[in-house]
């Protein structure tokens, strides 16, 4: 990982292609608005929908969501299913940008154990956006080539590795009250 380079272009309002647990994802700085609606515009992708901050851990995600809203008698459940493939639904921080949370007053959130994206989040400080490296409604891609194939000069870097292996995209949970929205 080269990561004085990745961290330069998360930091400077980039798009940055990465591996995630089973797809390869698309991100930039949570906090940079331009990013995101250079993000949306490249997927084609409608703003309403909201977008997933992943993490290297529960700290990074602390400003974007609403902490004092999740009941105490949930807080176990919630942090007991990361870190790894399980995107859960929280109470959004009030001033969260609706690029991020779409219309709902929620966001979803994903604390992953892929190490590349451990390490970015760790270089920032912070959680990236992610969504499917692909065009709204498209297959999703696996590998670092399809990306460059999809989006041969779009993006402005693109982490060479690998995803851990998984078969399909994470199982998106309602934290508050565990509904399975995607499986």
């Amino acid at each position: 990982m080269s990561a004085a380079s990745i961290i330069d272009v998360f930091h400077q309002g980039g798009v940055i292609a990465y591996p995630t647990e089973a797809v390869f994802g698309l991100g930039c700085d949570p906090d940079n608005e331009l990013a995101i609606k250079k993000l949306l515009a490249l997927k084609n992708r409608s703003k309403d929908k909201g977008l997933i901050l992943l993490a290297g851990n529960y700290s990074q995600v602390l400003p974007y969501i609403n902490d004092s809203a999740i009941p105490q008698d949930k807080r176990y459940a919630v942090l007991s299913r990361w870190p790894g493939p399980i995107t859960q639904i929280l109470p959004a921080n009030k001033n969260l940008s609706t690029l991020i949370s779409g219309v709902f007053e929620t966001v979803a959130v994903r604390i992953t154990n892929h190490p590349d994206i451990v390490e970015l989040c760790k270089q920032t400080g912070k959680p990236i956006i992610s969504t499917s490296a692909n065009l709204s409604g498209e297959p999703t891609v696996n590998t670092w080539q399809e990306v460059e194939q999809l989006f041969p000069h779009q993006l402005d870097y693109i982490l060479r590795g690998q995803t851990l292996g998984l078969t399909n995209p994470s199982t998106i949970i309602n934290a508050l009250s565990g509904a399975v929205i995607r499986s």
